[in-house]
């Protein structure tokens, strides 16, 4: 199941435009980080604060990595100076070129693939050994093929990364949480199209930002255990701008393993 069409197109083209604006998550790393990385001394970010613990990652990277919704000139390159054979897939064609500009300066090799999170069928099954996967399943609607699909295109043995958000960071109004108290506006799952008042909705459309939808812990962690997943660690981080992340931890991040059979068989 694939992500539907004009959600999909409409995200592309936000996703471009926030390339033009500057979002942090678009900007190329700098020459230094790479040459850090190519000596060993490397870190990244599945969320916003907390860098990703180095015994989730094998000793060596001598794996084949895919970088699963993740453009942007920032964790594929630096993966693949550390040795990784790196696959980098986004929706967003601004993004990789953002991850092309940081392979042609630097001479790093990546394979650059536009696609979809939820259907990764231009790869074979047991295609990677890692699969790396920032905070962005935010902007599909159904987050459940995203860890089925992952699963298929991991070999046995093989482990996912990923970040997200905590759902309830979805439930204030992002245009109040700075002006006062916290107020509970909007049930979970949320999404923009759906839950927005008409006049917020017109100006996130009028502005081109990108849609968001939150996905309840039961599809985030239960659709990786569903999957097939053994989940063997975790972590919490938090915003560092943002009025919630006061009073609870708003990301998440996890890490799991295929193993060569499901260890428990869901019934949902």
């Amino acid at each position: 199941m694939s992500t539907d069409p004009d959600t999909r197109a409409y995200n592309r083209d936000a996703w471009d435009r926030e390339v033009e604006r500057g979002n942090p998550w678009t900007k190329p790393v700098a020459p230094e980080v790479i040459a850090q990385a190519r000596a060993g001394n490397w870190s990244v970010l599945l969320t916003e604060c907390k860098p990703v613990p180095r015994h989730w990652f094998p000793d060596s990277l001598d794996v084949d990595l895919l970088c699963l919704a993740s453009g942007g000139g920032q964790q594929g390159p630096v993966f693949a100076a550390a040795g990784a054979r790196v696959t980098v897939l986004d929706n967003s064609p601004r993004q990789l070129a953002q991850d092309r500009f940081v392979a042609d300066r630097e001479q790093l090799a990546l394979q650059l693939v536009e696609g979809d999170m939820a259907d990764l069928s231009q790869f074979a099954s047991g295609s990677f050994d890692l699969v790396f996967h920032p905070v962005s399943n935010c902007f599909v609607s159904d987050v459940r093929p995203v860890w089925r699909e992952a699963f298929r295109v991991l070999r046995p043995g093989g482990r996912l990364v990923a970040g997200f958000l905590n759902p309830v960071v979805y439930m204030f109004d992002i245009d109040e949480v700075d002006r006062g108290p916290l107020v509970v506006r909007h049930p979970i799952p949320y999404e923009d199209r759906r839950d927005l008042s008409g006049e917020r909705r017109a100006r996130l459309q009028a502005e081109g930002q990108p849609l968001e939808f939150s996905h309840t812990l039961t599809d985030q962690i239960g659709g990786q255990l569903d999957a097939g997943f053994v989940l063997v660690d975790m972590y919490e981080d938090r915003h560092s701008d943002y009025a919630p992340a006061r009073y609870f931890a708003t990301y998440l991040a996890t890490c799991a393993l295929k193993l060569e059979a499901p260890a428990f068989s869901s019934t949902n």
